[in-house]
C-alpha cells in the first residue's frame, strides 16, 4: 500500500492511509487476529460473510438487469481553487 505525501503535509498522507486500509479491511482483520478464535465462532463468523458476499452478488445483479434501482451517485466535493487537478 502506498501513499504520496504532497507539500509535506503528513497528516493528510495519514488520513488517506488510514482510509485506505479501512476500505482493504486491515483494522478489522487486526482486530480479529489479536484473540484466539474458537472453532465453532470461525464457523459462524465465515458463514455469516459467505452470506454477505452472496446477497452483495445477487444485488449487484438485479441493479444490471434493471429488476431494483442503483444508489445514486454522490456528489464529489469541490476543491478549493476552482482549476482541475493536474495528472
Amino acid at each position: 500500500m502506498q501513499v504520496l505525501v504532497r507539500d509535506n503535509n503528513v497528516d493528510q498522507a495519514l488520513r488517506v492511509l488510514k482510509k485506505k486500509m479501512q476500505r482493504e479491511g486491515v483494522f478489522r482483520e487486526m482486530k480479529r487476529r489479536s484473540a484466539y478464535e474458537k472453532p465453532s465462532e470461525k464457523r459462524v463468523r465465515e458463514k455469516a460473510d459467505a452470506i454477505r458476499r452472496a446477497r452483495k452478488v445477487a444485488r449487484k445483479q438485479m441493479q444490471r438487469e434493471g429488476l431494483i434501482a442503483a444508489p445514486k451517485p454522490k456528489p464529489k466535493p469541490v476543491r478549493a481553487g476552482g482549476a482541475a487537478p493536474a495528472r
